[in-house]
């Protein structure tokens, strides 16, 4: 039974969620399930990258966000459904994977885009989700 799914979005690309969170609000509706909401903020790549941003950068940028991930979650979760949202930064899929951990949750939901031919089958995060996640992955394709 599920009883708790992960939907990661993308606050700059509604294709991340555009047919996902439907799905995923269906899902939680069928099972009685609790959503957990989940936007990554990039990391830099190289630790060098990082000092080129002024001091304090890192944090106003999470503050901003998790102020966008609330007002994202109240515009497009329907009332009544169970919900918790947080913003981490990092690598994307590893912290979808860990945030699935920490959230103990059955289902990870998420959208990937039509592939390239370089992608063969899903996008790079997605695949890796898919190929890693200790929870079921329901894929949902975009375009």
């Amino acid at each position: 039974m599920i009883k708790s799914i992960l939907l990661p979005v993308d606050l700059n690309d509604e294709s991340s969620w555009r047919k996902a969170l439907p799905q995923a609000v269906d899902l939680v509706r069928f099972y009685n399930a609790k959503l957990h909401v989940l936007t990554v903020i990039p990391d830099y790549g190289m630790s060098i990258v990082g000092s080129y941003f002024p001091k304090g950068f890192s944090e106003k940028a999470k503050q901003e966000t998790e102020v966008a991930l609330k007002d994202f979650v109240s515009e497009n979760i329907p009332d009544g459904i169970d919900v918790a949202y947080s913003v981490l930064h990092g690598a994307i899929y590893k912290e979808i994977l860990a945030q699935a951990e920490v959230t103990n949750c059955d289902l990870i939901v998420l959208s990937s885009h039509r592939p390239e031919m370089k992608d063969y089958l899903l996008g790079p995060n997605a695949a890796r989700i898919v190929r890693h996640a200790r929870q079921s992955v329901f894929v949902v394709r975009e375009g």
